[in-house]
C-alpha cells in the first residue's frame, strides 16, 4: 500500500472515530436492578438502627 492512500485511510478512520466518540451514548436504566439495589439499602439501613443482639430479615 502507498504511504499517500495509507495515510489518507487512517485520516478518515481517525475522523469516523472521533464522530462516533462525541456522540451521545443513549442511558439504559434497569428498573429491577434500581429496586433491588432500594431494597438492599434498606435492608443496610435496618441493619445499622438496629441493636446487634436482634437478628433483622426482610421478607419479600
Amino acid at each position: 500500500m502507498h504511504a499517500d492512500i495509507h495515510l489518507r485511510l487512517h485520516a478518515l478512520t481517525a475522523a469516523e472515530a472521533h464522530r462516533a466518540a462525541e456522540r451521545p451514548r443513549p442511558v439504559r436504566k434497569s428498573p429491577a436492578l434500581r429496586v433491588q439495589l432500594g431494597w438492599h439499602l434498606v435492608e443496610l439501613g435496618l441493619r445499622l438502627a438496629t441493636p446487634a443482639d436482634r437478628p433483622v430479615g426482610l421478607a419479600a
